[in-house]
């Protein structure tokens, strides 16, 4: 059904991936991407090296980003997140990386690919026509007219 969704004219593809560790609890890594992603169809595969499992969540629309925008607004990080996001732009997609631990407790910290947290971050890649006007509709500059009303 969601891939008939992205058919339909939906133009905004988010596909969510995280390691999921022997140490881990499934349903936790679960509820951290529910915490940052709506409306997601979520599997757990297992991991390519043997060890554990990888939790892969794709999700269709714009409104699939609601969660992280809403997170964004709340935390007033939005020139932050921004900075962020748009240094994750590569053509027509954007990558970037969110720590898992932080994402359960429904909180928005910005992570790199590897190293940083020894759980390993989950990585967004959003696929769209425009990524910087969607990452205006993200996070909003604060220092110019609002490109988006609430």
């Amino acid at each position: 059904m969601m891939a008939e969704q992205a058919r339909e004219g939906n133009e905004v593809e988010v596909l969510v991936e995280t390691p999921v560790f022997p140490t881990e609890d499934p349903e936790k890594v679960r509820r951290a991407v529910e915490n940052v992603l709506f409306g997601s169809e979520i599997e757990l595969r297992p991991a390519p090296s043997g060890l554990g499992h990888v939790l892969v969540a794709r999700a269709y629309g714009r409104d699939a980003l609601s969660k992280l925008r809403a997170l964004i607004r709340i935390e007033r990080i939005a020139d932050a997140a921004r900075s962020v996001l748009l240094s994750g732009i590569e053509g027509d997609k954007l990558v970037f990386y969110l720590n898992k631990q932080a994402a359960y407790a429904r909180h928005i910290s910005f992570s790199e690919p590897s190293g940083e947290s020894p759980l390993g971050p989950i990585r967004f890649e959003v696929r769209c026509p425009d990524p910087r006007e969607l990452v205006d509709w993200l996070a909003p500059s604060s220092t110019g007219p609002p490109l988006y009303r609430l």
